[in-house]
């Protein structure tokens, strides 16, 4: 499941999210298409990948999600230190809640969160 013997500094985790809502077949949303484009990245930034996340159907507009639930506990057991997700609205559709925890509850763990197609970076935000 995870690595013990990789440098923390680069351990990653993808979280992957489509809702029926965003439709089965959605291609530029589906779950493959999300994880070549995190795979990319992951690639070209020599980031250990450890883990995917994935809540396939599952909406976000609430963050009652089990893959969700299973990230952010393993993100308290300290077992990663990056985040990272296609872009925001895979993350969370919730503002309000999704602000929280890129504003407080990701710093104050030490974690890292990138959305790529939204070219956020926790470590570069300002």
């Amino acid at each position: 499941m995870f690595k013990n013997s990789v440098d923390k500094e680069n351990i990653a985790v993808m979280y992957l999210r489509l809702s029926k809502e965003d439709g089965e077949k959605t291609e530029s949303n589906s779950i493959s298409n999300q994880r070549e484009i995190i795979n990319s990245y992951v690639k070209r930034n020599q980031i250990t990948m450890v883990k995917e996340y994935v809540d396939d159907g599952y909406s976000g507009a609430t963050f009652d999600r089990p893959n969700f639930k299973e990230m952010m506990k393993d993100a308290y057991d300290k077992k990663f230190d990056t985040i990272i997700v296609k872009d925001l609205s895979r993350f969370g559709r919730d503002y309000i809640d999704s602000g929280r925890y890129l504003q407080k509850v990701f710093p104050s763990l030490d974690i890292r969160f990138i959305a790529l197609n939204d070219n956020y970076d926790s470590y570069t935000a300002s």
